[in-house]
């Protein structure tokens, strides 16, 4: 008996910790940088209160239906023998399940229309959180990375970028989104829901950082085989940095200051890259591809994809087809010197 006991006890021993591992995953899973539970804007706070509010009134159903099977399963086994067979219907029982049944149904009746009410008030408190002179920024997808334009009323302070969205703290931003290709999803949990890019219908999205910090976004409407690798950093940051920022992402590309960086500036203008980016400052005009100007400056490399470090740099140009397959960028044949001098250059452009 007592080896029985102690198996039993043991196997329930194995059964709770996995459990438990995989709610607090869970848990851990909503304070992420990307995550909707981790709200970093006005709008997906609120986005946040109604999944809470969703996840509460869920569990608590969850957990009275347990316990309702549980003490089933206990009772039925505590019987010594079984009730007689039931040949005429009690009056009483009858009217008493039928009041159960028309209670329950009564009870997710009101659950569903409270559910109802919470999302519609959700979505008009989130669309009405508009500001009449916003932060603009046009946002439009590529298969497979994102092209980033700050507007601004006077051309020559407008600013194109990639990848990499900065906003300043407590300002309203607005997103003009657009797709030249396929559908598209954009979509900063811990700022707003997901807004489609649809081809030939621009759209807009809304909302107000409230706080600092990198927070990352991705596609979230299979785009074509490297929808995966189509992500995105947002930098939520005081309008004081955001505007030092501003500032020196509108400078000309930097001047080569050795001869390593000359002769990679040569190699960048002789070979096919000058065919599809751009290098303020130089005569690189391409705009098939990212906007290189200030590549330097940036976190990651191909959407998101790499870490922007010089071994992952040199690997993306000469075979970006072995990071993301059927990408536009053509692979690169280049001598281990030009290789580094393009990559001293390419590291100066901050």
């Amino acid at each position: 008996m007592k080896r029985q006991g102690t198996k039993r006890v043991q196997k329930v021993r194995r059964v709770q910790p996995p459990a438990l591992l995989v709610f607090m995953a869970l848990l851990a899973g909503c304070s992420g940088n990307q995550s909707s539970l981790n709200p970093a804007a006005t709008q997906a706070g609120h986005i946040s209160g109604l999944w809470w509010l969703f996840c509460g009134v869920l569990s608590l159903i969850y957990l009275i239906i347990l316990g309702l099977l549980a003490f089933a399963t206990f009772r039925g086994q505590t019987e010594a023998t079984p009730p007689p067979p039931i040949l005429t219907p009690d009056p009483k029982s009858e009217k008493r399940k039928r009041t159960i049944i028309s209670t329950a149904v009564g009870v997710v009746i009101v659950i569903l229309f409270v559910f109802l009410i919470g999302d519609f008030a959700t979505g008009r408190t989130v669309h009405d959180l508009t500001d009449p002179s916003p932060l603009k920024i046009k946002v439009i997808g590529h298969q497979w990375w994102w092209e980033i334009k700050y507007q601004d009323p006077t051309p020559s302070q407008m600013l194109l970028t990639a990848n990499e969205i900065h906003v300043p703290v407590g300002k309203a931003v607005e997103f003009e989104l657009q797709s030249p290709d396929v559908i598209h999803s954009f979509w900063a949990p811990n700022f707003n829901g997901k807004k489609d890019l649809v081809p030939g219908h621009p759209t807009a999205l809304w909302f107000r950082p409230e706080r600092e910090g990198e927070f990352f976004g991705q596609c979230a409407e299979f785009c074509g085989a490297q929808h995966a690798h189509m992500r995105f950093v947002v930098v939520s940051e005081s309008p004081q940095k955001f505007e030092a920022w501003l500032d020196s992402q509108r400078q000309s590309g930097a001047t080569p200051s050795s001869e390593s960086e000359m002769n990679g500036r040569q190699v960048f203008l002789s070979s096919s890259c000058v065919m599809c980016h751009t290098i303020a400052g130089t005569p690189a005009r391409g705009t098939v591809g990212p906007d290189l100007t200030h590549i330097a400056s940036r976190k990651r490399l191909a959407a998101g994809t790499l870490p922007n470090v010089p071994g992952h740099l040199a690997g993306w140009v000469l075979d970006p087809q072995k990071v993301k397959p059927g990408v536009r960028m053509p692979q690169n044949t280049l001598s281990p010197q030009d290789l580094k001098s393009l990559l001293d250059y390419l590291e100066s452009l901050k």
